[in-house]
């Protein structure tokens, strides 16, 4: 009898281990969903829709903004006055020409973009940008210049 009850209490400690080893699996489990849904909570922030200029006014928030320089408006942009002070027009999908202001030098060769593509906010009738990324003509294919604005929104 006594062997008998050794092995029940063996068993016990076993299935008592096994569950012990159990709760602690499930319990990681659910932390690494939980840490996964805040990762992706946080990152579809970025993959949100392109926004118009009225959107962006609308709302009052950041957003990507993407449209075309406007080459008949003023581009300017005077280091020696202000290296950090960049703004020129652009044009959004709906047509629409606004100024935008970045907080960052001219990159070169910016008026031969094809397609201008600005994160950032609304402030009255201004876009003020807090980067921006061009995406070049064909003879560039593929190539992507990135500008960060200096300045925080």
């Amino acid at each position: 009898m006594s062997l008998n009850g050794s092995l029940r209490n063996r068993d016990n400690l076993v299935f008592s281990l096994n569950l012990h080893s159990m709760k602690k699996s499930f319990i990681l489990t659910l932390s690494l969903i939980a840490i996964a849904i805040v990762l992706l909570v946080s990152v579809s922030k970025d993959f949100s829709t392109y926004a118009t200029f009225s959107k962006a006014a609308k709302s009052g928030d950041q957003v990507k903004l993407v449209g075309t320089l406007a080459k008949d408006q003023e581009i300017y942009y005077q280091p020696e006055k202000d290296a950090n002070y960049f703004s020129f027009y652009l044009t959004d999908k709906d047509g629409q020409t606004k100024k935008v202001i970045l907080s960052a030098p001219k990159p070169q060769d910016f008026e031969l973009s094809e397609q201008v593509v600005l994160t950032g906010s609304m402030k009255d009738d201004v876009f003020i940008a807090k980067s921006m990324l061009l995406k070049c003509p064909s003879k560039y294919k593929d190539e992507e210049i990135y500008i960060k604005s200096t300045t925080a929104l």
